[in-house]
């Protein structure tokens, strides 16, 4: 293998740009891997741990830009290089006209009517720029991470005063006023507002609401310690608020992983205490109905967007969902497929709030389920790499993502771990999920095909089969188009459910040669 790398000097990108970067170049002939990152010194650290990086000027700074790409070919590797301007010019299609702006007070000088502005910047520049747009009096979506928890604290309580949100740190999805930001997907406008500490947790609800006939008004995301006891749910609770004022929004649906009890019991009194009905989903925890008669509890993100759908009027049939008898005939057949040695389920998620949901379903039925994001800790796998009896992985962890981009945007990582995955003699069925949306893989389905195939053929060659489950998070209107998605999966033998929860439920009972109380 080559590796071959590039410095552009004062060149930010913002991370979303860099990841789509990455993606671009990875998919390219005779190309292993790539990395587009800024040179910060622990994105170096990164780079030369992974081998993509040898020698780097002592003049680096954390805004120069870095590419590094590793190739069959130190030829194949300078051609990945040479495609770095074209990736970097700026798609027009559409556009009628461009204007950049070297900071924040020159862009609002131009734009004084907005009232959003999305921060993506490295972490230790954050909070000067959320300060000026607090000041100024606009919400901001922060997509940065490395904000430290103090700053966070900081900066929120300033937004709170003046009445505006910090969604964020590390926020990666929203919609807002039917514009998504971020990781989100192509919904309508309707009646229900999100609230969420969860980018895929919002991703999995808007889109479930959208497929079944209804729209969201607003989406919001939180990041993901706003919920935790330091931060104390202050934007959680300055969203609520917004919502509860909010003409176009009849239903609050508030999904998170489960907080401590204090900060539950904070969010519960603030929502009871307004008219309009909430919806309650801390994955996997349920609380006492007494003294919450305006608010539903719901313990997953299918049940928590049919809730929600419920209140707002939705006209739900029976028919929106495969019904439990036409699932279980199906799975019947992967079950009749496996042998004695098949004992594992092995999931592999894009998705982190997914992979938390699937654990939080399966664990009553397997007992205990090994992840690198584990839903107690005593289950944590000491090697991510390699699983240990049923694991469920989350891609979209830290060791899997370092120097890389996201497993939406780059399949490369979760194809490798499902042919690794098909090579254990004790892996009966592979569970994942595929996440459609905005700045998404563009074709995550047509890129998972090849290596569902090839892992079937080495099954096959050992005398086995794999039972393939999965769910498409999305819609009809995302570019990726959800119908198209599910069709190449389900042509290529994938078991495709319409929710997470569902699909999780599916692998469980095939894995357990349909044990009973596992279906519903």
């Amino acid at each position: 293998m080559a590796v071959v790398s590039t410095i552009r000097k004062n060149f930010y990108q913002d991370s979303m740009k860099l990841m789509q970067i990455s993606q671009r170049l990875s998919t390219l002939p005779g190309v292993k891997k790539a990395s587009a990152i800024m040179a910060t010194e622990a994105n170096i650290n990164m780079l030369r741990e992974s081998g993509l990086l040898k020698e780097v000027p002592d003049s680096v700074s954390a805004n120069d830009l870095i590419v590094a790409v590793e190739a069959e070919t130190e030829d194949a590797a300078k051609e990945a290089i040479e495609k770095l301007d074209s990736l970097l010019m700026p798609v027009r299609s559409g556009v009628l006209s461009e204007v950049k702006y070297r900071n924040f007070d020159s862009a609002y000088q131009a734009m004084p009517n907005a009232n959003i502005v999305l921060v993506s910047i490295p972490g230790q520049y954050a909070k000067l720029e959320v300060v000026k747009a607090i000041e100024k009096g606009l919400h901001t979506f922060l997509f940065s991470d490395n904000v430290t928890i103090e700053e966070e604290v900081e900066l929120k309580e300033r937004a709170r005063r003046r009445g505006v949100l910090v969604m964020g740190p590390g926020c990666g999805t929203a919609i807002i006023n039917g514009v998504g930001l971020g990781f989100a997907n192509v919904v309508r406008r309707g009646p229900i507002g999100v609230v969420a500490a969860a980018g895929t947790g919002i991703q999995e609800v808007t889109s479930l609401i959208h497929n079944w006939g209804l729209g969201i008004s607003h989406a919001i995301g939180l990041g993901g310690r706003d919920l935790s006891e330091k931060v104390g749910g202050i934007t959680a609770i300055e969203a609520i608020k917004m919502l509860q004022e909010d003409a176009n929004t009849r239903v609050i649906l508030v999904v998170s992983k489960p907080p401590s009890e204090k900060i539950a019991k904070k969010i519960l009194d603030i929502a009871s205490a307004f008219s309009k009905p909430a919806v309650m989903c801390f994955l996997g925890k349920r609380f006492d109905q007494n003294g919450y008669l305006n608010i539903r509890f719901a313990s997953t993100l299918e049940e928590a967007a049919l809730e929600a759908f419920k209140l707002a009027d939705g006209n739900f049939t029976k028919s929106t969902f495969v019904s439990e008898r036409a699932w279980k005939r199906r799975a019947e057949k992967f079950i009749g497929s496996l042998n004695t040695r098949q004992k594992y389920l092995r999931g592999l998620f894009s998705g982190g709030t997914l992979c938390y949901e699937a654990q939080q379903v399966l664990t009553p039925v397997l007992k205990r389920i090994y992840s690198n994001a584990p839903i107690e800790e005593e289950n944590k796998l000491e090697n991510p790499n390699r699983s240990k009896g049923h694991t469920c992985i989350d891609m979209g962890e830290e060791e899997f993502t370092r120097g890389r981009p996201h497993p939406m945007i780059d399949l490369t990582l979760r194809i490798e771990r499902m042919i690794e995955e098909a090579k254990d003699p004790s892996t009966a069925v592979i569970l994942f999920d595929v996440v459609l949306g905005y700045v998404a893989h563009p074709d995550p389905a047509g890129e998972l095909v090849p290596a569902i195939k090839r892992a079937q053929e080495i099954a096959k060659s050992k005398g086995r089969v794999i039972a393939f489950v999965s769910h498409v998070c999305g819609t009809e209107d995302d570019p990726q188009r959800l119908s198209l998605q599910e069709e190449k999966l389900k042509k290529a033998g994938v078991f495709v459910l319409p929710t997470n929860a569902l699909a999780s439920r599916v692998a469980g009972w095939i894995v357990t040669r349909g044990k009973k109380g596992v279906g519903g």
